[in-house]
């Protein structure tokens, strides 16, 4: 479809924001996706360039948070292949069902995510006893994997609580591996949406510019000021998201 150039200027603009966002708490699809819907494309279009654009900021961020020593991706490389595979299956599958049940099911897991950050005392950068190995995490990592090819919104702060929750983790460690699974459920969706020719590849990467610089940016801060940063940002992105899709029950058009 025939894109008008100055969405090429402004959406990239926007973008540096979305990275910023995906890069430390998630939540980027909350203003990107309206965005590419209202510049005209089609839902199924807007998903798959999405994806190009969050692969950007996540790929940016898991090299910051990697570099600052906080993601063990040798260790997590087998999770992060059940995260791809669940993500490849959501992303085939969304092309042919409607997404109507996730947006009535998940404000209640956003909500849920929101009063674990704000009311857990373990929300912090200390690390804790874990509740469930690797091996039984895999359940949930190919989980989350899957709602994000689906869906998506909030998938960041899905894998971050649940990583503190179950496997122990300190905030800005489960941050940093929650972009290692994020980039690779991205890449298989892009994959998945590319074989079915759903991305606008010039669009789609001029927006991955923008989202790697604010990715950059924000997983830098994030590394910086760790928890103090993250946790507020969290709640605020969990909280937003829930009160749009809810919006979404009442006003679906």
């Amino acid at each position: 479809m025939e894109i008008e150039p100055w969405l090429f200027i402004a959406l990239p603009l926007l973008a540096v924001f979305t990275g910023f966002l995906d890069s430390v708490a998630g939540g980027g699809g909350l203003v990107m996706m309206p965005s590419l819907l209202f510049a005209g494309l089609p839902p199924s279009l807007a998903l798959g360039t999405n994806k190009i654009n969050a692969l950007g900021a996540t790929s940016m961020a898991f090299r910051n948070y990697s570099r600052a020593g906080l993601v063990e991706w040798r260790k997590e490389k087998w999770l992060a292949l059940i995260a791809f595979v669940g993500a490849a299956i959501g992303s085939l599958l969304v092309q042919q069902i409607s997404t109507r049940v996730l947006e009535l099911v998940v404000p209640l897991l956003l909500m849920g995510v929101a009063a674990y950050v704000i009311f857990s005392p373990r929300m912090d950068d200390t690390k804790s006893h874990e509740l469930v190995s690797r091996k039984g995490y895999a359940p949930v990592g190919g989980a989350i994997g899957f709602y994000d090819g689906f869906f998506g919104p909030g998938t960041g702060g899905f894998f971050a609580a649940s990583l503190v929750g179950l496997r122990g983790e300190g905030l800005t460690a489960a941050t940093g591996h929650a972009k290692l699974f994020n980039m690779v459920t991205n890449i298989a969706s892009v994959i998945v949406f590319a074989l079915g020719g759903k991305i606008i590849w010039t669009l789609g990467l001029c927006m991955a510019v923008g989202s790697m610089v604010g990715s950059w940016i924000g997983s830098k801060f994030a590394v910086k000021h760790g928890a103090k940063l993250i946790r507020p940002l969290l709640v605020t992105i969990s909280v937003l998201l829930t009160a749009k899709l809810i919006y979404g029950w009442f006003f679906p058009g």
